[in-house]
């Protein structure tokens, strides 16, 4: 009872480091658009913008979901996953981008196995000794990323090949990453009647029974120690009403954002890729950034786990599907060929991510193996000569 009584959720949550500080840089990305400043400057205060907008967007659908029920709560949690990537890539594909749109999708499947998982692991694992997770559910989930990254890769291959034979053409491949759309669509489906109606007992909770005592203990602890802010239950208007606002404005700053990303890169040097790989890959994760790393540290990995690599499976399976289709709409047709780096780039990433997911099991050791491979990639990046794939390809 002292321990409650001494609590002090007011003062705590107000000094409490948030990435709702970053609110902030709304109204000053705002200020600079009209003011007409450096295309630089509001490129950066947009991208800080989104950070926080996403986490309130993220906060509202779970909300939400909780009023809807199990079902249509589960399908809102998985659409609006990934919505501040999703607001961004169609915005720049509408604006012609289609090399920063491709480059986000590689790297937010990149982003979120390597960098998300690997600083979940890796701040965990130096708060406990091991940790555990559902070892059926990541290797399902592996599995899934594993056929998403083929179906990734295949544009690229076929490009190869044609073009050798002479055979290759635009048109033909625009078809062939729509009929590969249309396959990694359907897969989405299935996973989430997976997940959500046949085996979502799978998805409900950890299953090892030491996992599920130290976790029960963190919760324990939890109680004693913190306020209860983050599991104030929201009315439905109230998750409604957040979540509109959050996606105007996280739209506004993404108009911001893509509106300068040209402007901004070649002031500061980089290439189109490294902006849609690194820069906009890390914006639009940042809230599941924070969400993967709290749960670690609480000794909820299923729930770190799942983020991480669910999101990559949402930006394979549904994400890159929708952003093929909406491309027609705006008659400028994706397609799903990536440069040579991007494609290996996501190999190694999967690959490496579903050998330490195998298990059941982590450490901090396996965290920081993964955030090294993550940095090797941000490095060859960032030296990556700027490099067009696609339309820009000399037909024959």
């Amino acid at each position: 009872m002292p321990a409650v009584t001494l609590a002090s959720p007011p003062k705590r949550s107000l000094f409490k480091p948030s990435l709702d500080w970053l609110l902030v840089f709304v109204p000053v990305a705002i200020a600079l658009k009209f003011l007409g400043s450096s295309p630089t400057w509001l490129f950066i205060f947009a991208c800080l913008a989104v950070i926080p907008l996403a986490g309130w967007m993220g906060r509202a659908t779970e909300h939400l979901a909780e009023k809807v029920g199990e079902g249509i709560g589960g399908l809102l949690n998985a659409t609006f996953g990934n919505a501040a990537e999703l607001i961004i890539a169609l915005i720049a594909l509408q604006k012609g981008l289609d090399g920063v749109v491709k480059a986000s999708i590689t790297g937010s499947i990149i982003g979120n196995v390597l960098l998300v998982l690997g600083l979940s692991l890796f701040c965990g694992g130096l708060k406990y000794r091991t940790q555990r997770f559902n070892r059926t559910v990541a290797r399902s989930s592996a599995t899934t990323l594993l056929l998403a990254a083929i179906a990734l890769v295949m544009p690229t291959i076929f490009h190869k090949v044609a073009d050798e034979a002479g055979r290759w053409t635009i048109q033909t491949e625009q078809r062939l990453s729509l009929a590969i759309s249309v396959v990694l669509f359907i897969t989405y489906i299935a996973t989430l009647l997976f997940s959500l109606k046949t085996h979502k007992e799978l998805f409900s909770g950890q299953s090892e029974a030491d996992a599920q005592a130290e976790a029960n203990a963190a919760e324990v602890e939890d109680v004693v120690t913190e306020p209860h802010n983050e599991h104030e239950e929201w009315s439905m208007k109230r998750s409604i009403v957040t979540l509109l606002i959050s996606t105007f404005f996280v739209a506004w700053m993404s108009e911001l954002l893509v509106g300068s990303v040209e402007a901004a890169r070649s002031s500061l040097g980089l290439t189109e890729v490294f902006v849609g790989v690194i820069v906009v890959a890390i914006i639009g994760n940042a809230a599941e950034h924070s969400t993967a790393v709290m749960s670690a540290l609480k000794n909820k990995n299923d729930l770190a786990v799942g983020i991480a690599i669910g999101s990559s499976i949402q930006i394979a399976l549904f994400v890159a599907p929708v952003l093929v289709f909406a491309s027609y709409l705006f008659g400028k047709p994706l397609d799903l060929e990536f440069s040579l780096a991007e494609t290996a780039a996501v190999v190694v990433a999967v690959g490496i991510s579903a050998q330490i997911a195998g298990d059941g099991e982590s450490n901090w050791l396996e965290g920081a193996q993964l955030l090294a491979v993550y940095a090797i990639l941000g490095i060859l990046f960032f030296f990556l000569p700027e490099i067009h794939v696609g339309p820009a390809t000399t037909t024959h």
